[in-house]
């Protein structure tokens, strides 16, 4: 079975779901090229390679050399769902100790969001948003203007993504845009989550009206609800 890679943007972690086969030839070479053009951009991947069928000595080499490159820029790999075969590889060859490893990906994305508690640990970011919409693009432009804001921002088109944001990242309001579309167990569980927690709905004429009166209105809605907080000052 050909390798084939498919990539998706959970928050700042990347996924990318491996199918097939990591061996030398194109295969390997393909999964190098597509986890070198991710950088500098994208910098904290998880490798899901639960539908790897067979590693040989290449593959698993080209999956060293590339966490090495991730590290050398801050960045990193880590790996979860791992076939039988390959979990065997990496434990007879002592790598488990190279990767960080995990069962499933919701509990290997959260470890991504998971950092040290105490002073010497304070985020250097600002307070904490989840946005969810459809639209790439209306996210595209959320981010920027948030962001630009001192806000830090996680994002996603996705309902059950956001879910494991949601649960992961703890954010401190969530804006949140029209008729999301996910199954009704999962749409269900999502809007129990966001009980308790502060939010902005972006409506349906927030795609068409001008963007910087769009932007302005957002940005003070944002910052009512969040009241006193400021930008800078949150997890």
């Amino acid at each position: 079975m050909p390798l084939s890679l498919n990539t998706r943007r959970v928050g700042r972690v990347t996924v990318v779901r491996c199918s097939g086969r990591v061996v030398a030839g194109p295969e390997a070479d393909s999964f190098r090229e597509h986890l070198t053009r991710l950088l500098p951009g994208e910098k904290q991947v998880l490798l899901d390679l639960g539908e790897v069928t067979f590693m040989d000595s290449s593959g698993l080499g080209a999956m060293v050399r590339m966490v090495s490159s991730f590290r050398r820029v801050g960045g990193d790999i880590r790996l979860c769902q791992l076939p039988p075969e390959v979990a065997t590889v990496l434990r007879i060859t002592n790598l488990t100790q190279l990767f960080q490893i995990y069962e499933q990906e919701p509990e290997a994305i959260a470890a991504f969001y998971a950092r040290p508690s105490g002073p010497e640990h304070a985020s250097p970011m600002g307070i904490r948003l989840l946005c969810v919409d459809q639209s790439a693009d209306v996210l595209a432009y959320v981010r920027e203007l948030l962001g630009h804001a001192g806000y830090d921002i996680i994002s996603s088109t996705s309902v059950p993504d956001a879910l494991i944001l949601l649960r992961a990242a703890r954010p401190a309001l969530l804006v949140l845009g029209p008729n999301l579309k996910a199954a009704a167990g999962t749409r269900q569980t999502f809007e129990q989550e966001c009980c308790g927690i502060p939010m902005v709905e972006l409506g349906e004429e927030f795609a068409t009206v001008a963007a910087g009166e769009a932007g302005t209105s957002l940005l003070q809605r944002v910052q009512a609800r969040l009241g006193a907080a400021a930008p800078g000052t949150g997890d």
